[in-house]
């Protein structure tokens, strides 16, 4: 019996869409279970090296959950590329200039680090508000463990 390997085309006929509502969810277990799906191990069909997975769109990202004091304590560093050039934000200054933002790092850091990753992330959909431009692709909703 022949060991049975997915092809790119035959991994982008399968494609499906999918809607997260990250409302009142924690952030780390929902940013997991997003990059389970954009990397596709939740198929039978997984292969690390091809992109399997599938889009997620995520809506409510402003009303997303952080426990204990990593509101405060949780750094983010970016650097401008310029000498002395680094900035410091906490989890609560980012999420209050960018609440989309604390979501997409977080699964970032989930994904591989090579081109296969980056191509991952562009499957990443994110909304602060419940309204979304992808009811064309008929979304289906993911239930993600609170």
């Amino acid at each position: 019996m022949k060991t049975f390997h997915l092809t790119k085309e035959e991994a982008r006929e399968q494609r499906r869409w999918y809607l997260v509502d990250a409302d009142g969810k924690v952030l780390g277990r929902l940013a997991s279970e997003i990059a389970k799906v954009l990397r596709g191990k939740h198929k039978p069909v997984f292969s690390p090296h091809i992109d399997a997975g599938d889009f997620v769109v995520v809506v409510n990202a402003s009303k997303i959950r952080l426990t204990g004091a990593k509101w405060q304590k949780k750094l983010y560093h970016f650097h401008s590329g310029y000498p002395g050039g680094l900035k410091t934000w906490t989890a609560e200054q980012l999420f209050r200039r960018k609440p989309e933002e604390l979501l997409r790092l977080a699964v970032k850091g989930m994904l591989p680090k090579n081109r296969l990753g980056r191509k991952l992330l562009r499957k990443l959909k994110i909304y602060a508000g419940p309204d979304h431009p992808h009811q064309a692709q008929k979304p289906e909703p993911l239930e993600v463990e609170a």
